[in-house]
């Protein structure tokens, strides 16, 4: 099979706006006409199909037209088949990171190691079924976080209770709305159906309804009424970070620069800002930073808004990719190097993003960086990072009514993140979300540090003991950024000491 086979297939799949798991890549390169089994697939697959499966190629195998070779492995074991086989792992590598992160870290037991990584295990096609799926999978683990605090009822055995009597429900918020006599009500939905709560506005808990989102999950504890059809609260409990938690630490004095937003191939790129950080990373005072982590946007991107095209200094993707590349050349070769893409990067807007492909990962590969998804969870001296871009930074400023959630303090924001145990509890709205069978953004392992970027503010704080850190940006002020009052952050890098979790933050402007 020729090298660029499956690296071929997957940018056509890719160009269509579909994502494609490794198995399914194999079969089609594995075709008697693989541009031809392309062509069919993308023909007959649904048109809410976000990933090509297995499922969606067989059909089209089974075509007389597009027979299989049966010199090319479709995962079979005979003695044949297992070189070929990893020959084409090896080819479609960028399409499996979680892979090639094990792999390194296996080679190295200091790299960094990564988990709940989307790369490679996208199964959502945009059926039905699938919105289903995600919704449960982000019920049943955060209704099990809440189950230890509250004695949770069911929506149906509520409605058959005595009314008067104390009850429990863990559900997700359906809706939000004030009473003509400014109490709020607020409906929740569980497995079994919907049951609304009636928050009273003199209750001391009351404005913990401003911090609501619709589809996020919390736990009610209140009585019922007369008639068993409201429940009247008394508590209202967010999936939160425990107050007991205990972050980890490293055991030695290490470091690590935590950056994002450098946009290259914008006519804002701060070279300059760039060029003096990477020039610092080879002073002695930079001896402890032994990691680079960068939380996505690389670069500007093609097409991300209206006349973008007029703000660009590289108007061609692929050659932004390549300055980036030629940038990060700066930073001192023995430096481990983290990356997740963005929304300006060249992967799905819809988030969970996997990692850049394989024709991208080849461009950035000077460094032999540990290239995962948004999020992921990353390892590092013991220490767990989750690195999450931050687009849903925007939806919690513009629906949370709080006036410490705000563009100018993003740790704020992120503290909602934590509180809620979801990157993005708002399904749909601004942030688009892919359907997967298990939610990559929910929060199930609480990190000892939150890493974002995106809003271009530098936020540094922490959380019932989580690190906070928003990394400003290497790109200067934007025309949008003028019009909405924003000045950026620039050249800001914030130092984390890994044995203490404390950061200094280091200005390169």
């Amino acid at each position: 099979m020729p090298r660029s086979l499956p690296v071929r297939i997957v940018k056509r799949l890719t160009a269509a706006g579909l994502n494609a798991d490794r198995e399914a890549v194999t079969l089609l390169a594995g075709a008697g006409d693989p541009a031809q089994a392309v062509e069919a697939v993308l023909d007959r697959i649904d048109q809410e199909a976000v990933t090509v499966t297995t499922a969606d190629v067989r059909p089209v195998l089974d075509d007389d037209r597009v027979r299989t070779d049966t010199n090319v492995s479709t995962g079979g074991q005979n003695g044949n088949n297992q070189t070929t086989e990893a020959d084409s792992t090896a080819e479609i590598k960028g399409v499996k990171t979680t892979e090639s992160t094990s792999s390194r870290a296996e080679r190295d037991p200091d790299s960094p190691s990564v988990s709940e990584d989307v790369t490679g295990a996208s199964t959502g096609t945009g059926v039905y079924e699938d919105f289903v799926a995600v919704f449960r999978d982000r019920y049943d683990r955060l209704s099990s976080i809440l189950r230890g605090r509250v004695n949770h009822r069911p929506t149906d055995a509520l409605e058959s209770m005595a009314g008067g009597a104390d009850g429990a429900l863990i559900g997700l918020v359906t809706d939000v709305r004030s009473t003509r006599n400014g109490h709020h009500l607020v409906e929740l939905e569980d497995t079994n159906g919907t049951f609304p709560i009636l928050v009273m506005k003199d209750r001391p808990f009351a404005d913990a309804v401003d911090e609501l989102l619709l589809d996020e999950v919390i736990a009610v504890e209140g009585t019922l009424s007369d008639d068993s059809s409201i429940l009247f609260a008394n508590t209202i409990h967010f999936p939160d970070v425990p107050r007991t938690f205990d972050p980890s630490t490293a055991d030695r004095h290490v470091q690590a620069a935590l950056v994002s937003d450098l946009h290259v191939g914008s006519q804002e790129f701060l070279n300059g800002a760039w060029s003096r950080f990477t020039d610092w990373l080879h002073t002695a005072a930079a001896d402890p930073v032994e990691y680079l982590l960068i939380a996505g946007d690389m670069v500007e991107g093609v097409g991300v808004y209206p006349d973008q095209d007029e703000e660009l200094d590289v108007v061609d993707i692929f050659e932004q990719y390549e300055r980036f590349a030629e940038h990060l050349k700066a930073v001192p070769g023995d430096m481990e190097i983290v990356m997740i893409p963005g929304n300006h990067d060249a992967v799905r807007l819809a988030e969970p993003q996997p990692a850049f492909d394989s024709e991208l990962r080849e461009i950035m590969s000077a460094h032999d960086a540990t290239i995962t998804g948004n999020p992921s969870m990353v390892t590092i001296e013991g220490v767990s990072v989750l690195m999450y871009h931050g687009v849903s930074l925007d939806e919690l400023v513009a629906e949370l009514p709080l006036e410490s959630v705000s563009y100018e303090h993003p740790a704020q924001a992120m503290a909602q993140l934590l509180k809620k145990r979801h990157l993005a509890p708002k399904f749909g709205g601004e942030n688009r979300i892919a359907p997967e069978k298990r939610d990559y953004l929910l929060i199930e392992d609480v990190p000892d540090v939150l890493h974002s970027g995106h809003v271009h503010k530098l936020g540094v704080d922490a959380y019932h003991k989580v690190r906070l850190v928003n990394s400003g940006c290497f790109q200067g002020q934007t025309a949008f950024q003028r019009s909405v009052n924003i000045t950026p952050d620039t050249g800001t890098v914030p130092i984390l000491d890994l044995d203490t979790l404390d950061v200094t933050v280091r200005k390169f402007t």
